[in-house]
């Protein structure tokens, strides 16, 4: 559905509350409830992703964070203020990264030099093309090179977690994993990228160890 007026987003509204309501009576009342979800979900802020969607789940599931290119800086407050609070206080017991394919912030990333105030933001994506310069240059395609690149950058931003020391206390007392996966638009699948959560730990805790 595609919204033309603020009214018509109002009327939608008063539609998915009579709905709910036929289902379940009690429905926002349970709603209006602590949230206890068991994940939080970090990805692009594309319009075309909709996490109740692609996980089929409701509201109060899932604590969600969405940024451009959905990078995770440890100099950004915001992505580190929702991981300290779903980590410590929500207690989530797994963290998503999820990129998608053909994403419009990557392919900007290595295709274009000025992006004004967009420059230092998807710095942060050029700085995963320079890791990876010549697997990525071998790579013909455009389309299939900025594919690749969204894959590698979803594993380095659940590398950059790994740095956040929330994140690493949660891990080393195993009450927390980290899942990487990547959505193609084209088939509606997630696809799992399997990052090594043991593996990880053991390599960068110790260069990035804060205790």
């Amino acid at each position: 559905m595609t919204y033309r007026t603020k009214k018509e987003i109002f009327a939608h509204n008063e539609r998915w509350i009579k709905e709910q309501l036929e289902n379940d009576p009690e429905y926002f009342n349970k709603l209006s409830e602590r949230q206890i979800p068991n994940y939080l979900f970090i990805s692009c802020s594309d319009s075309r992703l909709s996490t109740d969607k692609l996980m089929y789940a409701e509201p109060g599931d899932v604590f969600i964070h969405r940024n451009i290119g959905n990078v995770i800086s440890v100099t950004y407050l915001n992505v580190l203020s929702v991981i300290n609070y779903a980590v410590v206080h929500l207690e989530v017991k797994h963290i998503i990264v999820c990129g998608h394919y053909g994403c419009g912030a990557i392919k900007t990333a290595i295709t274009t030099t000025d992006v004004g105030i967009l420059n230092p933001w998807l710095g942060n994506v050029r700085d995963v093309y320079r890791l990876h310069r010549e697997e990525l240059e071998a790579i013909k395609s455009i389309d299939d090179r900025v594919d690749r690149l969204v894959e590698l950058n979803v594993i380095e931003q659940c590398v950059n977690l790994v740095r956040v020391l929330d994140v690493q206390k949660a891990l080393l007392d195993k009450k927390l994993e980290i899942e990487a996966w990547v959505f193609d638009m084209k088939t509606g699948k997630l696809i799992d990228l399997g990052f090594d959560n043991e593996k990880m730990i053991m390599e960068i805790i110790d260069n990035y160890n804060l205790n």
